[in-house]
């Protein structure tokens, strides 16, 4: 494999790779941010009946709570409902919310870390993989 479609398949996989990397890397800045300056308070868990439109699955419930300024903020979680980690209806979880964009919110124990460094280091390795098939096909 190599001319064109070569150099189109180096191309689109490296690109494919630094989104990836750069993704997870600022997901994990904003997690180190929401840490450092997220103000801790707890939240409401509201269900919602889903609409015929919502395609999530499973569908993330509402967290209401009141910043440090006294407004109350209602926003989708940023993460739904499990069986391991239940957000019931009516119970309180958790959470932290950027003083400077309240709707911006981290719920405590489920940052999704893990996630921002896989993304980083598939990105890294789609990276040299593309890097690695051009120096070699082309």
């Amino acid at each position: 494999m190599g001319g064109t479609a070569g150099f189109a398949v180096v191309v689109f996989g490296a690109l494919g790779g630094v989104v990836a990397y750069l993704a997870g890397v600022v997901g994990l800045r904003d997690l180190r941010r929401m840490r450092r300056v997220g103000v801790p308070v707890q939240a409401l868990v509201r269900a919602r009946v889903p609409a015929p439109e919502d395609r999530a699955l499973p569908p993330r419930p509402l967290l209401q709570f009141e910043t440090e300024d006294g407004r109350v903020v209602e926003v989708f979680s940023p993460v739904p409902s499990t069986t391991r980690h239940p957000l019931p209806d009516g119970g309180y979880v958790p959470v932290r919310y950027d003083p400077a964009d309240p709707r911006q919110v981290v719920v405590e124990g489920r940052e999704r870390r893990l996630l921002e460094y896989a993304f980083a280091a598939l990105g890294l390795l789609m990276l040299l993989v593309a890097i690695t098939l051009g120096a070699t096909v082309l």
